[in-house]
């Protein structure tokens, strides 16, 4: 693992302060990490659901901490493609959480992947896919 929790923290708080208006980082692997959400009404889509753009902004800074577990803290790694398919309605207020998972990290591409669960629901809520571009060493 390239950083540790609370390197990864600091550098987020520093260079992406907004990314904690998508929840809480509270694991990091090598390669992975998990992020919590407390959902509100504020994330609510009316009919009482956590709104797709919630999900996948949790899904995307989610990856991000995956990402930069592998790279170190390299800030101009962006997110190319989100693919994301939600599976069923999350649970109205009661928060979610998404597990990040690294498939493959090349040299400027990476690809991974990212399971959203609600609680109250015992299967994912949502399934994201997601490629980055990461610039090229010197």
């Amino acid at each position: 693992m390239k950083v540790t929790m609370e390197q990864l923290q600091a550098f987020l708080d520093e260079q992406f302060p907004q990314g904690a208006a998508f929840g809480t980082l509270y694991e990091l692997g090598d390669g992975s990490a998990e992020m919590m959400l407390d959902v509100d009404e504020t994330h609510l889509r009316p009919g009482g659901t956590v709104s797709g753009p919630v999900m996948m902004g949790l899904a995307d800074v989610t990856l991000y901490a995956a990402l930069l577990s592998k790279i170190g803290l390299v800030p101009l790694a962006v997110t190319t493609n989100l693919n994301i398919n939600f599976l069923r309605k999350p649970v109205a207020n009661q928060p979610i959480w998404a597990r990040a998972t690294m498939l493959k990290v090349g040299k400027t591409m990476a690809v991974g992947e990212v399971f959203i669960y609600s609680r109250g629901v015992e299967e994912p809520v949502a399934h994201s896919t997601m490629t980055y571009s990461m610039p090229p060493q010197r």
